[in-house]
């Protein structure tokens, strides 16, 4: 394929030159003539490991080469990637400046008619830098049209492609990918991004625009969130006296809830006899070491703004009259010990709502111990609330929040006219749900 690249800092540079070598006829674009004239004179315009070698290959086969004159690029190439930079503004805002600037040059290029006459078919713009969920949609497209004079979609193939290359280790990364995903406006321009990575490794996702915008996002918050966890994790080992690299050595090897899928869908808020207890006991010890842990000192709070989220969304509608699917701490248990939905209980009925409970596994009569103890002193008027069946409750109620996946509930869980469903947990049928009025998911 005849590829332009606008932008040759490390993403363009890498691009670049790692799809001139797979094959492709690829054209660098910069407005910086020093970074023009080193990618002409074979030469790597980033220090990186196997990029200087590799640009100096495909210069020389002709397979890669530069200019600063965009209308040459758009007139020589069918897809453009566009690496420009996305840096932080003073107040953390994303700059949007070079996106916007390029695609307002690439846009009046293809107006002029240079691709039509030379290629006869559509150009596929395609945007890897980083950029926020909406940015493509609500701000580039609108610019491309307008500068086009045409539609996305139609006139003008658009797709989103983030990039997971890390610095060090680029070259290898885009031929190695941990992933490919391609955000498409609609499936041509999709099937041209994945034309592009023919035969590279790694699973293909095409998914819609917003999503590949945010995937990027979720990816670099999470490796931060990681190596900020085993930092602070590690100081306090320090201040305790523990090998922190051998309790992590056993922390990783397990895979089945450490480094794995396991809680990383998003849900209602955790609780428990465990979790919550003994996040206070670590940041406690690491508060009488004298050892700062921002992250796990945050995490129960975040929690507890989760779960805040839920009594929004109920506020929300305006009812008063709400029922409440699920108690307990797990499915299929009876342990009210730190329940989150005896939390969310507690707060509504505190507010002042009206509010009836069905959990099939929760009797008061046979709550025992530290469970009793636990409920009589934070929902005292549990007895007032408890319905008996899943119909006592939907009869009662203007408002459903949904907490647990008892086959019963689920399966009496109207369409439609009814009551406002709340989900907490992201119903089986939920993809259905959200096109009716009555629907809220809790954080999708």
């Amino acid at each position: 394929m005849r590829v332009s690249v606008f932008g040759l800092g490390y993403v363009g540079c890498v691009s670049a030159a790692c799809l001139a070598s797979m094959g492709h006829e690829v054209i660098g674009v910069d407005v910086n003539q020093v970074k023009v004239d080193l990618v002409n004179d074979g030469r790597a315009p980033v220090v990186e490991e196997r990029i200087g070698e590799l640009i100096a290959e495909v210069v020389r086969t002709g397979a890669l080469r530069a200019t600063g004159d965009v209308r040459e690029a758009i007139t020589g190439s069918e897809v453009s990637l566009v690496c420009v930079g996305t840096p932080s503004e003073p107040n953390g805002s994303l700059c949007t400046t070079y996106l916007e600037r390029v695609t307002e040059q690439i846009g009046a290029a293809l107006a002029e008619g240079a691709e039509g006459a030379e290629q006869g078919g559509r150009h596929t713009v395609v945007f890897r830098s980083t950029m926020l969920p909406g940015t493509c949609l609500n701000l580039l497209l609108p610019i491309l049209e307008k500068y086009v004079g045409g539609t996305a979609g139609v006139d003008i193939g658009v797709a989103v492609n983030p990039e997971f290359l890390r610095e060090g280790t680029s070259v290898r990364d885009f031929f190695d990918p941990p992933k490919t995903v391609i955000g498409e406006l609609d499936p041509a321009s999709g099937d041209a991004v994945t034309a592009l990575y023919d035969g590279l490794p790694g699973e293909v996702f095409r998914v819609p625009v917003p999503t590949a915008e945010a995937i990027k996002y979720a990816d670099n918050a999470f490796h931060g969130l990681k190596i900020g966890f085993a930092n602070e994790l590690g100081a306090v080992c320090q201040a305790l006296g523990v090998d922190s690299h051998q309790v992590m050595d056993v922390f990783l090897a397990d895979r089945k809830l450490n480094i794995s899928p396991a809680y990383l869908r998003p849900g209602f808020a955790f609780g428990g006899s465990c979790l919550p207890k003994d996040l206070r006991s670590l940041v406690h010890a690491a508060q009488r070491a004298d050892v700062s842990v921002p992250i796990l000192a945050h995490v129960l709070p975040s929690n507890s703004e989760h779960l805040r989220r839920a009594v929004e969304l109920v506020e929300r509608t305006g009812r008063r009259r709400v029922g409440l699917f699920g108690l307990s701490f797990k499915p299929g248990t009876d342990d009210l010990r730190e329940s989150p939905l005896v939390e969310l209980a507690e707060r509504l009925f505190g507010k002042g709502y009206d509010l009836k409970i069905y959990d099939a596994n929760v009797s008061l009569s046979r709550l025992l111990g530290a469970n009793r103890e636990y409920i009589e002193t934070r929902l005292p008027h549990l007895s007032q609330l408890l319905a008996d069946s899943v119909d006592q409750v939907l009869e009662h109620a203007e408002v459903c929040l949904v907490g647990t996946r008892d086959p019963d509930v689920l399966s009496a869980l109207p369409h439609g006219d009814g009551p406002v469903i709340v989900d907490l947990i992201r119903l089986p049928d939920a993809e259905a749900r959200r096109a009716e009025p009555g629907y809220m998911g809790l954080a999708w």
